[in-house]
């Protein structure tokens, strides 16, 4: 199991935005590996499993059914993976996305008014209105380095929800219990055509998620992405500090039970 949200070989381009406090003063800094232009052109083709049907509808009737006949904010909502087939199901959906050119891949396939979107961290940005669903699917926040960015994540999401709202995000479990006493690295593709394995920090719950991508020359590329695992335990924590308060927990968008052998969960947190 990957650490990124992104799970296919990217170009990273580190950036940094400012979180200020109500008087103005900066309190941290929210760093993000961004997706550039030359990814962003070839993101739905080299994640193209993660788009097929069977992926993404299940998310899709499970994001719907919470939503209800309110709104939908998608946080780094990318090219529209799942925020497209969720406005085709009738649901309206704002986004809020950190790079650029993956926001304008997602307005090529869809206009502005029906599914708008802000190009913005998701740490900070607001747009308005309330919403009674806010969703943060495969892994994306692990995208935000730190606790503190990942907990002002959660306040984020509760400061755009309406009263008895829904923030649902789907997360991996980190793979520590695979790492043998002295080895820092888990392969998670080994394949002709790509290679990538993940490497931690225990010390900061660091993961750096390493890609060898095989070209059409025969040459390799390598990219790195930056991410911080969470434990479900600890986004509990970081959503009773939003004043969000744990409705359910499964494993995937199908409902499979949550267990001490999953390796990813979908969890939902209410509003209070």
């Amino acid at each position: 199991m990957g650490a990124a949200e992104r799970r296919t070989a990217a170009h990273y381009v580190p950036i940094s935005f400012a979180l200020l406090g109500v008087d103005g003063q900066s309190l941290c800094m929210v760093s993000s590996d961004v997706w550039d232009e030359k990814t962003a052109a070839t993101y739905d083709e080299e994640a193209a499993e993660m788009f097929a049907p069977g992926v993404v509808d299940p998310a899709v009737e499970f994001l719907a059914r919470l939503s209800g006949s309110g709104r939908a904010l998608g946080f780094a909502i990318g090219t529209g993976r799942i925020g497209i087939p969720l406005v085709q199901r009738g649901v309206p959906v704002t986004g809020i996305e950190l790079s650029a050119p993956m926001a304008s891949r997602l307005k090529a396939k869809i206009s502005e008014v029906d599914l708008p979107v802000v190009v913005g961290d998701m740490a900070t940005t607001t747009v308005p209105g309330e919403f009674s669903l806010v969703f943060l699917v495969w892994n994306s926040i692990s995208n935000l380095r730190t606790q503190s960015e990942q907990v002002e994540c959660f306040r984020n999401a509760a400061r755009h929800l309406s009263p008895g709202g829904r923030f649902v995000i789907e997360l991996f479990v980190p793979p520590l219990r695979r790492l043998p006493p002295g080895q820092v690295a888990v392969p998670f593709e080994v394949s002709e055509a790509h290679t990538g394995f993940d490497t931690f920090d225990l010390s900061i719950q660091e993961c750096m998620s390493h890609h060898y991508t095989r070209q059409p020359d025969g040459t390799m590329r390598y990219d790195v992405g930056h991410f911080r695992y969470i434990w479900p335990a600890e986004c509990d924590l970081m959503a009773r500090l939003a004043g969000l308060e744990l409705e359910s927990r499964v494993e995937d968008w199908d409902g499979k039970p949550f267990t001490s052998e999953s390796e990813k969960h979908v969890s939902v947190w209410r509003k209070v």
